[in-house]
């Protein structure tokens, strides 16, 4: 009898697309042939919560356990029947399938309205740029979001749609308060994800249960959800794998944990899983790789996985397999998830925010790991960062066409630490060879790699978007952190993909150590200056946070911080509590840097003082005014390198010869016609020079296999002509540039 193999995400984590652990897990089971069966049970409890039928059930809830107190929720509960009747409509229109319904959205006497609406006047401007579908978006969001207020007022008070009890999750050195709230009776959300996981577990009959918990906000789920399976199936085997154990439980010592999990796996999941279904199948499964480790006690192998053994904690890690290649793990599959059902919500006017909450995504990555792998405050130490391993860009778009066919979407979101630019590069190519028509972003850090040209061809392969972290804009931190940019070096970048139209985020970092006061304000203008000059569309500031497998968590004193206590709780560690050396308190400096930054967004407010975002006295800004302009100001490089890649975008030209005369001599011309999707435009040269260019232009186009590096074109050129360096400064060439000629 062959192993099955159940996977759920517990609630919550995006509504409007899978997060894509278990596909990931799923598609590697595929490759062999390991039965699995997936379920993301965190749109299917939104689902039943936000429908007729439930929200009748939380209005009579909310009635008998706990009656309205605040203005807000006694006005949503007088309004019962409008949301009532309104609900089942707008999650379809959220859903994209109830696409007329915005036109009643946006006459605002459609929604019933609460206290999230009070934002609208605000708010009002910014819908003079967003259609009537994406305000009609916003307007539904708002109203979801009053239904959510009254849910965690009148019925369960750690509701939230992106995470659930996230506070028990939340650095929880020690597992008393969590394992507390799990002895309590089942809450009326509780009993939701109870009932259809119930029915999922009657129906599936697994061998093993897989739980991933990716964030803080999952984990209170997970381990009810964990619980119920021990309860009513306890021969079922149960794991737990994901972000949240992997940066958080890898000291774990507490053995109450394991009265819910069987087991909990670090790190990649696929061997470790794999060694899983191999000490637990049942004898005579035909299970590749199959041994009788269950006749022998103890010799059973295990990869990176906690488990009970004598009422003990231990870690086992005994597996001579080793992990899989990324080229081995097969394509992540997204069936068995409701790919229809998820919710496109828009929940506040924020471009890159909006990407992740809006529109569903299938999820890839390029490459394993970091290719930089040394910012100080990453986990560097740990092997989701630490090792590296790119995937072939025909690999990648091998996937990408599984993943069309299986989905019916073309969107992808690649979820890497840092792209690599050399791979994003032979990526745009491979999607531009097979004609794929794609919409995709991703993560990447600043790097000088990304130049004009890089970015005309990432935008043409259907890149709209980056994200790249700035963090501190200083250089003296940026050097501290090790982030290998400078402010300059970035500001460059980001024009760079701004004039090619991708849209970029910035990743902002206030208060890592020895950040002084100064240091924070001249970070602001260098901000607000990136802004105000158009090469950054979108941001957000974080808090430095010290995390334990970082370097600054590793070596505090290394970065001039001091840790509160060394001691190492029994169950989550991860973020550590710390003092900074300059004794600045920089959470005062929260609100100021986010309501500016909020207002550079939307191309107000550069002309405000500094010190008007700030109810505390800030030092004058030590920034230069122009010092971003400056920046900015790059002469025309005349130095190609030998060895860069020429590629021709455009199409084939029309050619018409003529004969010109001056001064009793005659030569033949040759005018080039090009058609691009927006123009056309046409280039003069000597018919000789002409001749050559249309063959090269065949050669070096971006439909062939092959690439022509700069040396080779030169090579080329001079077999037949003269002074290749006069012609590729040359006027022509130089309108070519502009449309589709490309030095990578």
């Amino acid at each position: 009898m062959k192993p099955i193999l159940f996977l759920i995400t517990p609630p919550f984590t995006q509504l409007n697309t899978p997060y894509p652990a278990t596909a990931y897990i799923k598609g590697f089971l595929n490759t062999k042939n390991i039965e699995s069966v997936q379920a993301d049970l965190g749109i299917e409890v939104i689902l039943k919560l936000f429908s007729k039928q439930g929200l009748e059930e939380i209005f009579g809830q909310a009635r008998t356990n706990n009656k309205p107190k605040t203005p807000n929720t006694q006005r949503i509960l007088a309004l019962q029947d409008e949301y009532i009747k309104t609900i089942d409509s707008v999650i379809a229109f959220l859903q994209g399938k109830n696409p007329t319904l915005a036109l009643q959205i946006c006459q605002e006497d459609f929604l019933p309205e609460a206290s999230r609406f009070a934002q609208l006047e605000e708010l009002d401007w910014a819908f003079g740029t967003m259609g009537t579908q994406d305000k009609a978006k916003h307007l539904a969001t708002l109203y979801l979001e009053d239904i959510s207020d009254f849910i965690v007022e009148c019925v369960d008070e750690n509701f939230g749609f992106s995470r659930y009890a996230e506070r028990l999750g939340r650095s929880a050195n020690s597992f008393d308060e969590l394992y507390n709230a799990l002895q309590q009776e089942p809450t009326y959300i509780d009993n939701i994800l109870l009932s259809i996981l119930k029915e999922r577990i009657e129906t599936v009959q697994p061998t093993l249960f897989l739980i991933s918990v990716p964030f803080p906000g999952n984990l209170y789920s997970a381990f009810r959800s964990a619980q119920w399976v021990k309860k009513h199936y306890p021969n079922i085997k149960i794991s737990m794998g994901g972000g949240f154990p992997n940066t958080e439980l890898r000291s774990l010592s507490d053995a109450r944990v394991f009265e819910f999990f069987d087991y909990i796996t670090l790190d990649d999941g696929e061997t470790p899983i794999e060694e899983l279904i191999s000490n637990i199948q049942i004898p005579n499964s035909n299970l590749e790789g199959e041994n009788s480790n269950d006749k022998i006690p103890n010799s059973k192998s295990y990869k990176r996985t906690f488990l009970l053994e004598d009422g003990k904690v231990v870690y086992k890690n005994n597996s001579t397999k080793p992990d899989y290649k990324q080229s081995q793990v097969g394509t992540p599959d997204y069936s068995d998830l409701f790919l229809d059902k998820y919710i496109s919500v828009i929940e506040i006017v924020n471009p890159m925010h909006r990407l992740w909450s809006d529109g569903r995504w299938n999820k890839l990555t390029m490459a394993h790991g970091c290719y930089w792998g040394k910012c100080t405050f990453c986990d560097i130490s740990l092997d989701y960062i630490k090792v590296y391993e790119p995937v072939a860009a025909n690999l990648l778009c091998d996937r990408m066409e599984e993943m069309i066919a299986q989905t019916g979407e073309t969107g992808f979101h690649y979820v890497d630490e840092a792209a690599p630019p050399a791979l994003m590069r032979a990526l745009a190519l491979e999607i531009l060879r097979r004609k794929l028509a794609v919409t995709w972003w991703t993560n990447i850090r600043f790097e000088k790699s990304f130049t004009q040209d890089l970015c005309l061809l990432l935008k043409a392969s259907g890149c709209i978007a980056v994200s790249g972290g700035l963090e501190v804009a200083s250089d003296r931190l940026l050097k501290l952190i090790d982030k290998g940019v400078t402010v300059e070096q970035v500001a460059k970048v980001t024009r760079n993909f701004t004039e090619a139209g991708v849209m970029v985020h910035a990743y902002l970092m206030y208060g890592y150590p020895t950040q002084t006061v100064q240091e924070t304000v001249d970070s602001l203008e260098m901000v607000r200056q990136l802004f105000e000059a158009g090469v950054l569309q979108s941001g957000f500031w974080h808090q430095f946070a010290m995390t334990a497998h970082s370097p600054v968590g590793m070596f505090p004193e290394q970065f001039g911080a001091v840790k509160e206590t060394d001691a190492i709780g029994t169950f989550a560690n991860n973020d550590i509590n710390y003092t900074d050396s300059t004794g600045i308190d920089h959470d005062k400096f929260s609100f100021g840097l986010k309501k500016s930054l909020f207002n550079f967004m939307h191309g107000i407010c550069f002309d405000y003082e500094l010190q008007d975002w700030f109810d505390f006295k800030i030092p004058k800004t030590k920034i230069g005014a122009d010092f971003i302009f400056d920046a900015l100001q790059e002469e025309t490089n005349f130095n190609t390198k030998p060895t860069a890649k020429i590629v021709w975008l455009g199409g084939k030209p029309s050619i018409e010869t003529f004969t010109k005369s001056k001064k009793g001599n005659s030569w033949e011309m040759m005018t080039l016609t090009f058609h691009d999707k927006k123009e056309s435009f046409s280039i003069q040269t000597n018919k000789k020079e002409g001749e050559w260019l249309v063959e090269m232009l065949q050669k070096i186009s971006v439909s062939n296999t092959k690439t022509f590096s700069f040396q080779e074109v030169k090579t080329d050129f001079e077999s037949q002509l003269e002074d290749f360096e006069l012609f590729w400064y040359s006027k022509p060439v130089n309108t070519l540039r502009e449309f589709g000629l490309l030095v990578l």
